[in-house]
């Protein structure tokens, strides 16, 4: 699971470097994200994606929470902030966008949170240095039978946790390395469970070397960089 995340405006550097190694940097590229140490659900979020009509890389902000484009709402009766692995591929909300919508989704890192309700210790799970990749999908929305603006969205994918991290949550956010970023966000890659497959086997090195410790306790509207200090 994955309901809360930080990242700084070093991200706009970070994800610039990468596409510059691509050889794919657009003239217009003018990243331009502001640092938010405690992402909710339903907020502005970036993500880097592959545009299949004119093979574009693009970063750009999106609604953390998937939309399909056949959904009444914008408002899912169901949470999808994330997205389970297993069974992807099968799945009616997931299996269209997995195809050919996928995204990377940056971060300094997440919380995650153990202990009883009323008394909930929260940790924070981050690399030793840099950004992490969350491998998400997208979906553009907007209402039936009108004119409004398309609104993006996406949704991060989840797998079982590795060991290392199984002892704050049973899931973890399915991290990628850069060298596998291109691949995934490839619209001609073909997105299947076997995709999936290959990226959660990617993600246990990755997961298994992040760090993690205590932080405060901290209330929903909090932000700042002291979110993710060390709790004495």
């Amino acid at each position: 699971m994955c309901g809360r995340f930080a990242i700084d405006d070093k991200v706009n550097e970070s994800i610039t470097d990468f596409v510059e190694q691509t050889g794919r940097k657009p003239e217009d590229w003018a990243p331009d994200w502001e640092a938010r140490w405690n992402i909710a659900p339903t907020t502005q979020i970036p993500v880097l994606l592959d545009s299949a009509k004119d093979r574009q890389l693009r970063f750009v902000r999106a609604r953390w929470s998937l939309v399909p484009p056949w959904s009444d709402a914008i408002a899912p009766k169901f949470p999808t902030f994330n997205a389970r692995t297993e069974g992807i591929a099968e799945k009616a909300t997931w299996k269209r966008p997995l195809r050919t919508s996928r995204c990377i989704i940056p971060a300094n890192g997440y919380y995650e949170w153990t202990g009883e309700k009323g008394s909930k210790q929260p940790w924070w799970i981050h690399p030793a240095d840099g950004h992490i990749g969350f491998a998400g999908l997208y979906s553009w929305w907007r209402p039936k039978g009108t004119d409004d603006d398309w609104t993006l969205t996406a949704t991060i994918l989840t797998t079982a946790s590795v060991p290392h991290l199984a002892n704050i949550h049973d899931r973890n956010p399915v991290t990628l390395p850069q060298r596998m970023w291109e691949h995934w966000i490839d619209p001609t890659v073909t997105g299947d469970q076997a995709l999936a497959d290959e990226a959660i086997a990617t993600h246990q090195d990755e997961a298994a070397a992040l760090d993690y410790y205590p932080v405060a306790p901290f209330k929903t509207g909090d932000s700042g960089p002291q979110l993710i200090e060390r709790a004495a």
